[in-house]
């Protein structure tokens, strides 16, 4: 069975047989593709990730993404550190490259490759889309990942987000929105509440005019969906500079868009940590 549309195939082992030559009779895949393919971790078995080739037993479930996205990862990560301690590490991720590990790509992800470069291992503890750069904290010990998480859920982690936006119409101080639970994207809103769907708010905190046609805004993010900014913007026709996916008609550089995650604070062990990148977009 093959999903088309993702690049993904599925079937289940008549024999046992090695990984590498199951995929060859199956999907002639070849030995440089192969180990492709395992280095990104687009192969698993059973729902394991497989990162080496071995025997497999008849009736295994094989998933295969035969096609997993690529990302650019050739970047300096210890300059764009801009926090460590025992407990957390900051880090200003770049446009263009997931926050952390997808099913088609274990390898080229900032979690990844900023624990590969420090040498350690780091654990997610939010996310910023793969279009937005910015500030993002990655936990170093389970301990702080727990605590950052209740912080999460109590509203007290500060995140403000600053954005250009093709409009110059006045954005209400506050956004309440309801996202479908559809999977994909683009994300689907609503200004009404609808049974299952998430409540997503945020709070426009400045707003300068830039252009005829666009503006500068500074956001207080209070709830934290997938894609909830760019989904609400682009819901009050001002979507992100670049963002074609939710209707901007303005191309930004390769793989970006104008949406930087500027100001993260939040307690690490007793002490409060407030980190600010610049709020201005070249």
């Amino acid at each position: 069975m093959s999903d088309a549309d993702g690049g993904v195939e599925y079937f289940t082992t008549l024999e046992t047989h090695l990984l590498s030559e199951i995929l060859y009779d199956h999907l002639h895949i070849n030995s440089k593709q192969f180990e492709m393919l395992l280095k990104l971790g687009a192969i698993y078995i059973d729902s394991q990730r497989q990162t080496k080739d071995g025997w497999i037993l008849s009736g295994s479930l094989l998933r295969i993404h035969t096609s997993p996205r690529r990302y650019k990862t050739d970047y300096d990560w210890n300059s764009l550190v801009i926090f460590e301690n025992d407990f957390c590490l900051v880090l200003n991720k770049p446009s263009g490259i997931p926050s952390h590990p997808t099913a088609d790509n274990a390898l080229e992800n900032a979690l990844t490759q900023m624990g590969l470069t420090r040498k350690t291992t780091l654990f997610i503890t939010h996310r910023l889309d793969t279009l937005t750069s910015g500030l993002i904290v990655y936990g170093k010990k389970q301990s702080f990942v727990k605590s950052f998480n209740i912080q999460l859920q109590k509203r007290l982690v500060k995140k403000n987000y600053v954005a250009l936006i093709e409009t110059t119409s006045k954005i209400p101080n506050r956004l309440t929105h309801y996202m479908s639970p559809a999977l994909g994207v683009p994300k689907k809103l609503s200004s009404s509440a609808q049974e299952g769907w998430a409540l997503c708010e945020l709070e426009i905190l400045e707003q300068k005019e830039i252009s005829t046609t666009t503006a500068w805004v500074k956001i207080n993010l209070l709830t934290g969906r997938t894609h909830q900014i760019r989904a609400q913007l682009s819901h009050l026709h001002a979507p992100v500079v670049g963002d074609l996916l939710y209707g901007s008609k303005i191309t930004a550089t390769d793989n970006s868009i104008c949406l930087r995650s500027q100001h993260l604070s939040f307690d690490c062990n007793g002490e409060t940590l407030d980190f600010n990148l610049p709020d201005k977009f070249n």
